[in-house]
């Protein structure tokens, strides 16, 4: 099981744009995917239409420790596709987890128990602020990913908030087994203005210098395409909505970039879905 985090303390970034298109993509690339929705705006929890509703959701998962999957799994009409629902109407986990001992380290354990353990991933979706939830999130992922768009404020909220935040939980792990995970930076967004491409650059030389192995900056992006959007609206992956480019137009197809960005941040998968052929129903959707 791979356990990553979609995170980011800047809301708009992406977040929840890339743990959907990549859940999709991996799921048709033959694996057993959960979605988790930590957003308290749960836009993730209805991007796909749903085969099964589960009664709960995330709130009985970190406030209960359920892990019944009849309980807590709700199954998308995408094959190999389940989700754990955001379901915190009241907002009541953030004042839950912190009056808890275990409020940052629950998540961590839950995720090994019973039919959670069973997935080959489990994507974290989170809200674009600090929190415990995210803290929690980070904290139980073994690979976090971290949406920015290619601007001088979303760059200088990376570092303050995002790393910040990675600091002090390195500080708080010296004295537990867990550990923080290492973070890949995926640029988000990008077009062909000056503005943009600087910043990108300057993002991709500062950490990958600077930093070490601690940030990486993915060499692949997702570029500016109305195709994310317009595949958001129908309930469908990027890959399936627009498998091939449109006929003239420069830029990359959608499926091509969402491919590249989970091939770079995790080789193992390249294989997989390298081989796949497209399948589902999307307007442009081509079978091979």
């Amino acid at each position: 099981m791979r356990i990553i985090t979609v995170l980011s303390t800047k809301g708009g970034v992406g977040k929840t744009t890339t743990s959907a298109h990549l859940g999709g993509l991996l799921a048709d690339a033959g694996f057993r995917v959960l979605l988790v929705d930590f957003d308290i705006q749960p836009t993730l929890s209805s991007y796909y239409s749903l085969s099964y509703e589960a009664p709960g959701g995330v709130y009985e998962l970190m406030a209960l420790s359920e892990t019944r999957a009849e309980r807590i799994i709700s199954r998308t009409v995408i094959d190999g596709l389940d989700l754990v629902a955001s379901n915190d109407y009241q907002g009541q986990l953030q004042q839950l987890l912190l009056n808890a001992p275990d409020g940052r380290f629950r998540l961590s354990q839950l995720l090994e128990t019973g039919p959670l353990a069973d997935y080959d991933i489990i994507l974290l979706d989170t809200q674009g602020a600090r929190s415990i939830t995210l803290e929690a999130a980070t904290l139980a992922a073994d690979h976090a990913l971290s949406p920015i768009t290619a601007d001088v404020l979303a760059a200088r909220e990376f570092v303050r908030g995002t790393l910040g935040m990675f600091d002090d939980l390195e500080l708080l792990t010296r004295y537990t087994s867990l550990s923080v995970p290492p973070l890949s930076l995926l640029l988000n967004q990008l077009d062909e203005t000056r503005n943009s491409q600087e910043v990108a650059q300057s993002l991709r030389s500062m950490f990958n210098v600077d930093q070490g192995q601690r940030v990486r900056v993915l060499g692949s992006a997702f570029r500016m395409l109305s195709a994310f959007k317009m595949a958001g609206a129908a309930g469908e992956p990027i890959h399936r909505y627009e498998p091939v480019k449109p006929y003239r137009r420069v830029t990359p197809a959608g499926a091509d970039l969402i491919k590249a960005v989970a091939c770079e941040f995790n080789p193992d998968w390249a294989g997989a879905i390298n081989s796949m052929s497209v399948r589902g129903g999307g307007k442009n959707d081509v079978r091979h």
